[in-house]
């Protein structure tokens, strides 16, 4: 739970692993030395290892991660046998999808390596979790309805001596039926009203009351909770760890606002108190025996409580601490570089396709496929995929590389007689996770995290139908960023317009928009395959090669769209690649008809690349306009740099933009065009000196033909001529009727 990182800290302080100094700086992160609110890797890498925010993340990755152990140990590049997943959840958090998605999956692959550790104080940040119901008996009944092995602890102590003397039963019953809210007031007011109101409720329980104490009935229900004593506590952990055959889930209820005072316990608003007075903190001092005295309370500061470097409890954390493996939390990280695959790959994309039309999505897939035989890195890979395979050409893969399961294959599958069949292996290396996104980039976390998590360097790429991406699991990308992540996400079947048939929830016309506001996100739009694979290869390089300023590796990630569309792909023209990487390069330059013909410079990424090369032959041959084709693999990466140049010249450092330089002395205006939103050419207008307009898919998408998309959004090449046209029109370079008659020609 992110609002515990508090008590991680003071721990750490404890331990000597944080100063007053670093206590002091809780929330003032600007200076770059403060420590962050919540358990955030990227802001605090030495200590935090996961990210627990937004709600239902934490235990959703859990469980993929808990997974992913397994799928180490099973695949023989880990022994991770004695590594045990914790996640430490509120009830409220429970009701986030996320939180109980995958339940069933931990159940069905038996993962005792995993526990749940859910505080029940029953109280959201409002009121009440289940004010009319009681959620600790739904969540029994759902995780055990999902296979896993329940273990509660509920009451403390105080409350045995009841249990002991209610030889009727009416006080269980009694229990099972007072509602959550209920319950939850009972914390809060005077022992007449308990004794009235609870065990008011049949004569059985009022003559039980008869033989209890006004302080016991206070302990019982004020503070006596399982979640709050060591020994129960502790049971429920070592039950937890000896249940063999599935995941464990400890239900533990607990008072919010427990030894803050009756003025915070169990109270709505006690989210919302901030501090204690005075008064209040001395009661929760003497009630902990916490060695403080009045004389440090006197300025109304709070001091820091240790006991010494030297006592003999600090000496007993560290030791038991350094018996069980060292502190905790620790991220640690190993500079383990890996080797370069081999070139073949990377040179057989270069090469082309010639004639034959090959999509970009199939032009990644081959190349992936020829990546994971290398000898050095191919164990290394972990293709993630939501059921999709088979539209994205991968199936190839199955017999090859097997799909992971951790039971194997127990049945002959449909399709075993083919040479592309079904098949699935304890040692698989493919995660083919079903319909769930949210799994999947679950899955793609802990790979992506592996190198610090287990130190094994683990390369994941997680394909997907680009429109369910971003859109749908966002949150979990800024995850992946937050835990350091590094990989390929792949956005298919990419486009407003090339998808066809699908419509409007599946034309994704905007995932580069979203994506480019994740600061650790390399997002690239490539048009052709020898694109991909210099993108690929510069990846790998950036991601998984060591260097003094990143001992680890660059903490970024991959978005790389690819389409459905088959075109010939060319081979790659000399000296392109440093374009390819830094966003922009003229792929063909126009050969003017005139000296003085009108001049144009246009700008595609992805698939829109050919709508203006057949724009271009359209401008010349009809027009007697003059353009040359650009491929702007990344507006994303030329936006980065144009910031980089503005904050550099905010501190008095001359730096011009790489796509201002680009297009440094390039004739005319500039139009550029894609298959999505104005708004993500837009992004680079600032930095380009020509006169700048766009053409794009903003609108909800639709199923037809592309050709009818695209001229629906007013993006084919006919329409790239008549956008081209104005806008040599408005600088009076061609005559402004001559739009109007392109328009007629082409049927616009």
């Amino acid at each position: 739970q992110g609002h515990a990182s508090p008590g991680i800290y003071a721990r750490a302080f404890l331990d000597g692993r944080l100063s007053e100094q670093d206590l002091d700086r809780f929330r003032q992160e600007a200076g770059g030395q403060g420590l962050p609110s919540y358990p955030h890797p990227r802001r605090l890498p030495w200590l935090w290892e996961f990210p627990t925010v937004s709600m239902g993340l934490g235990p959703l990755s859990a469980i993929y991660q808990a997974r992913f152990n397994r799928y180490l140990a099973n695949r023989g590049i880990k022994d991770t046998s004695a590594s045990h997943v914790w996640a430490f959840l509120g009830d409220g958090e429970m009701d986030e999808p996320e939180s109980t998605a995958s339940l069933a999956l931990a159940s069905r692959e038996q993962l005792d390596n995993l526990t749940f550790v859910i505080n029940c104080n029953l109280q959201r940040l409002d009121g009440p979790v289940r004010a009319n119901f009681k959620i600790v008996q739904e969540l029994e009944a759902q995780f055990r309805g999902a296979g896993w092995n329940v273990i509660k602890s509920l009451w403390g102590s105080a409350w045995d001596e009841l249990f002991a003397l209610d030889t009727t039963g009416a006080l269980v019953r009694r229990l099972r039926e007072v509602p959550d809210a209920q319950f939850q007031t009972y914390a809060t007011r005077d022992v007449a009203y308990i004794r009235e109101h609870f065990f008011g409720a049949e004569p059985a329980l009022v003559e039980l009351a008869k033989l209890l104490t006004d302080a016991k009935i206070a302990e019982c229900f004020f503070t006596s909770r399982g979640g709050h004593e060591a020994r129960k506590v502790y049971a429920a952990y070592r039950a937890a760890l000896a249940h063999k055959g599935a995941p464990t889930v400890i239900l533990a209820q607990t008072v919010k606002g427990y030894t803050l005072g009756a003025g915070f316990e169990s109270r709505n608003a006690n989210h919302q108190m901030k501090k204690l007075s005075g008064d209040q903190f001395r009661t929760m001092r003497d009630l902990l025996d916490l060695p403080i005295p009045d004389s440090k309370l006197d300025d109304g500061l709070v001091p820091y409580g240790h006991p010494g470097a030297d006592s003999p409890e600090v000496r007993y954390l560290q030791e038991r601490r350094a018996e069980l493996g060292g502190p905790a939390p620790a991220r640690r990280t190993h500079a383990v570089a890996l080797p370069a695959p081999a070139e073949k790959p990377f040179q057989t994309v270069y090469k082309g396709s010639g004639s034959q039309p090959v999509a970009t999505t199939m032009a990644f897939v081959r190349l992936m496929k020829d990546l994971m035989r290398d000898k050095e890195t191919g164990k290394r890979w972990v293709p993630i995929v939501p059921d999709e395979a088979r539209t994205f050409g991968m199936e190839a893969l199955f017999p090859a590389y097997g799909i992971y399961s951790p039971l194997g294959q127990t049945y002959d599958p449909v399709d075993r007689d083919q040479l592309l069949y079904y098949k699935e292996a304890k040692d698989g290396q493919i995660l083919n996770e079903g319909i769930t996104e949210a799994g999947s980039m679950a899955d793609f976390i802990a790979a992506a995290t592996s190198y610090a998590t287990h130190g094994e360097t683990m390369i994941p790429f997680y394909i997907f139908y680009s429109m369910f991406g971003w859109q749908r699991t966002g949150d979990q990308m800024w995850q992946l960023a937050d835990q350091l992540g590094k990989g390929f996400i792949v956005g298919a079947t990419a486009g407003r317009t090339t998808l066809t048939g699908e419509g409007l929830q599946h034309a994704d016309g905007h995932s580069h928009l979203i994506a480019s506001t994740n600061p650790a996100a390399l997002n690239y739009d490539p048009a052709f395959a020898y694109e991909i694979a210099v993108i690929v290869k510069d990846g790998l390089r950036r991601m998984y090669t060591p260097t003094p300023e990143s001992p680890s590796g660059e903490d970024v990630f991959y978005y790389l769209t690819v389409y459905n569309e088959p075109m010939p792909q060319p081979a790659m023209p000399e000296g392109v690649e440093e374009g390819i990487l830094k966003g922009l390069y003229r792929f063909k330059e126009g050969v003017p008809a005139t000296a003085d013909a009108p001049r144009i410079q246009l700008l595609a990424s992805g698939t829109a690349i050919h709508w203006i090369l057949e724009a271009q032959d359209l401008l010349a041959a009809d027009w007697g306009v003059t353009a040359d084709v650009w491929s702007a693999t990344s507006w994303g990466e030329l936006r980065r740099d144009g910031l980089a140049a503005d904050e550099a010249l905010l501190r008095g450092e001359e730096r011009v933009p790489y796509v201002t330089r680009a297009l440094a002395g390039a004739p005319g205006p500039v139009l550029a065009v894609s298959d999505w939103m104005r708004q993500v050419p837009d992004q680079i207008s600032q930095w380009v000196e020509q006169d700048y307009t766009s053409l794009g898919t903003d609108g909800f998408g639709l199923s037809d033909t592309r050709e009818a998309a695209r001229r629906h959004f007013g993006v084919d090449a006919r329409s790239v001529v008549v956008a081209a046209l104005a806008q040599l029109a408005r600088r009076g370079e061609v005559k402004p009727e001559k739009v109007l008659e392109a328009r007629e020609r082409y049927g616009l």
